[in-house]
């Protein structure tokens, strides 16, 4: 069965802003930790009070698998999911498809790339930065 991303009440905006090529994490308020994904309240200090953050979409590659099982109708497969720890914020992590013409490496320099799908849907994909 394949699975489509639906936002939720903490991802929303995210998703909305990955839509216009913006990548935010979220900042608490009260105690300043990043967080990715979004979350109602601050893991650190449990409050409520936080704002969205524009940082660049850039990381490196801290691991990665090979996904032999449709995401979505019609994606291809197999395909390469990356885990990359963001430059910005290196406390989070995002994830997204591989679009290196080679395999990833660990600790490989990416940059994000953003690949609409419909009119709700955009998704971040990885590639190798300055290339």
């Amino acid at each position: 069965m394949a699975y489509r991303p639906e936002p939720d009440r903490d991802s929303r905006e995210w998703w909305e802003r990955i839509a216009r090529h913006e990548f935010a994490v979220q900042r608490c308020d009260t105690c300043g930790t990043a967080r990715l994904p979004a979350r109602a309240f601050c893991p650190d200090c449990r409050t409520e009070a936080w704002h969205w953050e524009e940082v660049e979409p850039e990381g490196a590659v801290e691991s990665w698998i090979v996904n032999r099982r449709p995401f979505m109708p019609g994606a291809p497969e197999p395909y390469v999911v990356v885990m990359v720890r963001l430059a910005a914020v290196p406390g989070c992590v995002a994830y997204g498809n591989w679009c290196g013409g080679l395999p990833p490496e660990y600790g490989q320099r990416v940059r994000a790339s953003y690949r609409r799908i419909d009119e709700w849907l955009t998704l971040v994909n990885w590639e190798p930065a300055g290339g």
